[in-house]
């Protein structure tokens, strides 16, 4: 008998076996319309970009980790897989695929630690990661899969950097052109040179910088956060709220270096405007709203007598101006040197000098204090410091002096590096304000006054001369108007989102396409000279740096490669020395478009031919309307990846977009943020976790090794020791055990708690299932040739209507539900054998969660066909009718009963029937006064 139950054993063996028949029958493959991947499209509508039957489907793309896969990792894989299972099943052509976003730090860590390079672990992590997804049973087209390690995919990589390095924005236009047409447009005219003059009088020198301030690419001397624990520079994404690194933790500072940075800046408006036409949670888009942060306001400056120069501010809230006491420049601003004063004015406050005797001194030492604080921290610091310049402003409103500070909590990197200081309405000048003395004048009338803190909410001007008494937005037109006219300020629009940081201290990137010559001028290497390989070395640590010293030089290891590093080539006008770039790219840059090589992975002519790109990504007015952007069809993923990532993969599609490469304007059409499973760690007195799978229970305590431990909840993951394997639940359950309970768990977009006891539930399930086509006695298909019953048909076409529609909305935890409510149906009513009609369908929608057993029982009830492609049953309309429904009859608007009548039972048979009923009939005393009828909802009655 064992032979014929369905245990974990049998499920691993039929696990095994399907999964080898999926791919000996390429099961999971997509045709394309053009291309190596080239096949009949004409059963998913033919090859146009409006053919209804086509889909692609996306997970985020996943870092190949040494410590591979726990549970919490294949929620969103499965949720997936089971959507583009059923898609497949009603006979869409579904592209699905996964790849790995493999130039990972932890692999070049490694590598520094124990010389092992970092493909080699690379590779090996890749093998064990696609061993658990495999073991899943995910139907996944394989020819399509890559890793931004391959040669052959980083190729278009840095192919693609080239695009954007030789392209320029042309804000007339509102896209980006290529560098070509701006030369175009300079040697005949049509566009005036900066700086006046004729291009043809100027030098090679003097076009190639104005063509260099122009690009999309650029390098530039500025503040970065530099990690001496990582030998690299981060971008303030990946810098955590405490001013360390996102990855390992370490100390970051802030150092002035020159990389090549990305002008995604140009595209800040585009970016927030096209927001709109993405179906995208509404959380991921206020996330990224916020991270662009565009704001209406002025450019106000204030002239500083006696220096020749003027402080220019932005701000939004020019209305304040009256209640300007101060002025805050960046410690790094440009003109700290220039307003610094001699010597202090007498009398100075003692506060404003820190204790040093001349401006010079305190501006020195406040520096050198500062040097180590990262951006974060000095906005959030609740100690406000500062030293006096010595020097003052003139407000343009009222012509007042008013002193002129440097202070950390102003950063050079956003806004022009300077603010105009109004203490009363806001929070951080308000403590600054009350840590020196300064004055607090109150400008937005409010009750509560800013006797103890600042007032931040709307009211009417006060103390604000020819403002007074108008409103907020009334007085901010009024005061830019007048300041317009008097030529001291400009309205206009700001925004936080700054340069995108494009360049890493690191070995294990991909290489920059660019050489120097020995005038330090960056050239781009032409197409026919890609790849740029990553040349061999013996040490992967960069060549020098104490980790915790923040005046450590970084010299990236591809330093150490002078072979490769030291070249000559002939870019076209003779053969010269030249120096390759040692820095890499980010580990984003092969995330920001693997969703084009997914469709064209094995061109060598191209990125992706532009027919498959508009079949897969291109926009369907005809299904998703005239402003339908395009790109793929649903995307998976977390939500930490709200901004990184899907910001700067937006701006890389845009430029392929602008320069017409591709036809989709944005790069996913459809986004879907899955939850986290979570679960119970456990720490000891000391604080430090224990391994979960280790403790006890006794009595409602928790012990480890004799020891009492204290239970927490919270994310299931390495450092917490809690971690749960897939590998050992498929062994002990099967894969398709494993997939129905983390589909069952509860809504895809919540956390859900991890708890292995309860995973046998749902291989109990997939047993009943079993026991309707198997006779675990003698292994004999059970099912029977009999009609089913009126009630079984009403409940299986409810059934397939209620899981068509959840399977369709990512609801699958309640198409679980409706499964099981038909399993259990057939079980109690069915002892002899269930309809076969009934059984083959429950096993058919039953296919996209557990497909294994799907398949199995589909063969063994006679079919040798793959349930991959269907069919997938559809509900009879007639049959989701019901025959009868229940009325409720009120009395002085309170239900007194129930009627049952037919569905549809018209206003007079529903007044006849709520009269007769014999609860009603007791409440009344003769004929009622009135009788309100709600065909199909309600009877009232008023006696």
């Amino acid at each position: 008998m064992p032979e014929h139950r369905y245990t974990a054993e049998l499920a691993g063996r039929i696990e095994a076996h399907w999964q080898q028949a999926w791919q000996d029958r390429h099961a999971f493959e997509a045709p394309n319309p053009v291309g190596p991947l080239a096949g009949d499209l004409t059963p998913f509508g033919g090859a146009s970009a409006d053919a209804p039957d086509k889909l692609f489907v996306q997970d985020m793309f996943p870092y190949p980790s040494g410590a591979g896969l726990h549970v919490g990792h294949p929620l969103g894989f499965i949720s997936s897989d089971v959507f583009a299972r059923f898609q497949r099943m009603v006979g869409r052509n579904v592209l699905h695929t996964m790849g790995f976003d493999s130039f990972g730090l932890p692999a070049e860590q490694y590598a520094v630690q124990t010389g092992t390079h970092p493909r080699t672990t690379t590779e090996a992590n890749i093998e064990r990661y696609l061993g658990q997804i495999r073991r899943l049973g995910l139907g996944h087209d394989e020819r399509r899969r890559v890793a931004t390690t391959d040669v052959d995919f980083y190729r278009w990589t840095q192919w693609i950097f080239l695009q954007i390095y030789n392209a320029w924005y042309d804000a007339d236009q509102g896209k980006a052109r290529r560098v070509d047409e701006l030369v175009a447009e300079f040697e005949n005219g049509t566009r005036e040179v900066p700086g006046g003059g004729a291009w043809a009088e100027l030098s090679a020198q003097q076009r190639a910088d104005i063509i260099d301030d122009h690009r999309l690419v650029y390098l530039s001397d500025s503040l970065v956060n530099w990690c001496p624990g990582l030998g690299t520079v981060l971008a303030n994404e990946e810098v955590t709220a405490d001013g360390r690194s996102d990855r390992g933790n370490f100390p970051v500072f802030r150092k002035q270096l020159r990389q090549w940075m990305m002008r995604i800046t140009a595209y800040s408006d585009r970016l927030l405007d096209d927001l709109d036409l993405l179906d995208w949670p509404d959380k991921v888009k206020t996330m990224q709203r916020n991270w662009i942060g565009r704001s209406r306001g002025a450019r106000v400056t204030f002239a500083v007598p006696g220096t020749g120069e003027s402080i220019e501010v932005f701000t939004t809230r020019p209305d304040t101006l009256f209640g300007a006491t101060y002025m805050v420049l960046s410690p790094e601003h440009p003109l700290v040197a220039t307003l610094t004063a001699a010597a202090y004015p007498a009398g100075v406050d003692a506060r404003w000098t820190g204790g040093a005797a001349t401006p010079a001194d305190a501006i020195a030492a406040y520096r050198a204090s500062i040097a180590a604080k990262s951006d974060l921290e000095r906005q959030e610091n609740k100690e406000k410091t500062g030293v006096f310049t010595g020097t003052y402003a003139t407000n343009p409103v009222d012509e007042r002096q008013i002193p002129v500070f440097i202070a950390d909590y102003v950063l050079m990197g956003y806004g022009t590096g300077a603010i105009m200081a109004v203490p009363a309405h806001d929070t951080r000048d308000y403590e600054f304000a009350s840590a020196f003395g300064l004055p607090i004048i109150e400008v937005i009338g409010s009750e509560q006054g800013v006797e103890t803190e600042a007032f931040t909410g709307d009211g009417p001007l006060i103390n604000s001369g020819f403002l007074d008494g108008l409103r907020v937005d009334e007085a901010k037109a009024k005061v830019v108007e007048k300041l317009e006219a008097d030529g001291v300020a400009t309205g206009t629009v700001q925004y936080k989102l700054r340069d995108w940081l494009f360049a890493r201290q690191r070995y294990w990137g991909e290489p920059f396409p660019i050489v120097y010559d020995e005038d330090g001028r960056a050239h781009a290497l032409p197409e026919s000279m890609l790849p740029v390989e990553l040349p061999e070395v013996e040490d992967y640590a960069p060549v020098s740096f104490d980790p915790d010293d923040a005046d450590s030089e970084p010299s990236p290891p591809l330093a150490k490669a002078t072979d490769w590093v030291e070249v000559e080539l002939d870019l076209g006008d003779g053969p010269r020395k030249y120096r390759r770039d040692t820095n890499v790219m980010p580990q984003w840059a092969g995330s920001s478009w693997y969703q084009l090589r997914y469709i064209d992975p094995t061109n060598e002519d191209t990125l992706c031919a532009k027919e498959n790109e508009a079949y897969w990504m291109g926009p369907r007015p005809a299904l998703h309307g005239a402003n339908d952007p395009g790109g793929l069809d649903l995307y998976i993923g977390g939500v930490e990846h709200a901004v990184l990532h899907l910001l700067y993969s937006r701006f890389w599609h845009k430029v392929l977009f602008d320069l017409g490469y591709v036809t989709s304007a944005e790069p996913y059409r459809k986004l879907f943020n899955q939850g986290m499973i979570q679960a119970y760690a456990y720490t000891d007195s000391r604080g430090i976790y224990v391994p979960a799978e280790e403790v006890t229970e006794s009595g409602g305590t928790f012990f480890y090794n004799g020891e009492q431990v204290n239970q927490e909840y919270g994310k299931m993951g390495k450092s917490l020791k809690n971690s749960v394997a897939p590998d050992d639940i498929c062994r002990d359950y099967g894969a398709d055990t494993l997939r129905v309970y983390e589909m069952f768990m509860g809504p895809l977009d919540q956390s859900r708690p991890w708890a292995t006891k309860d995973v046998v539930g749902s291989q109990r399930f997939l047993q009943r299932v079993w026991r309707l086509v198997v006779d675990e006695e003698s292994g004999a298909v059970r099912v029977t040739d009999a009609e089913p019953s009126e009630d079984t048909l009403k409940l299986l076409h409810k059934t397939i209507a209620g899981v068509r529609e959840d399977f369709t909305e990512l609801r699958d935890n309640t198409a679980v539900a409706k499964l099981m409510e038909l399993t259990g149906h057939l079980t109690k009513f069915y002892g002899d054998g269930a309809p076969r009609s009934v059984v083959e369908a429950l096993v058919t929608m039953l296919a996209p969660l557990a497909p294994h057993i799907a398949e199995e029982l589909w063969q063994r009830l006679g079919h040798d066909t793959l349930l991959v492609r269907g069919p997938f049953p559809e509900a009879d309309p007639a049959l989701l009718v019901e025959d009868t429904i229940e009325i409720p009859v009120q009395v002085k608007g309170k239900v007194r009963s129930r009627i049952q009548v037919a569905a549809d039972a018209d206003e007079s048979t529903l007044r006849t029937a709520a009269l007769a009923d014999e609860k009603i009939v007791a409440l009344l005393d003769g004929e009622p006064r009135k009788v309100i009828v709600v065909p199909g909802r309600m009877v009232n009655i008023v006696p």
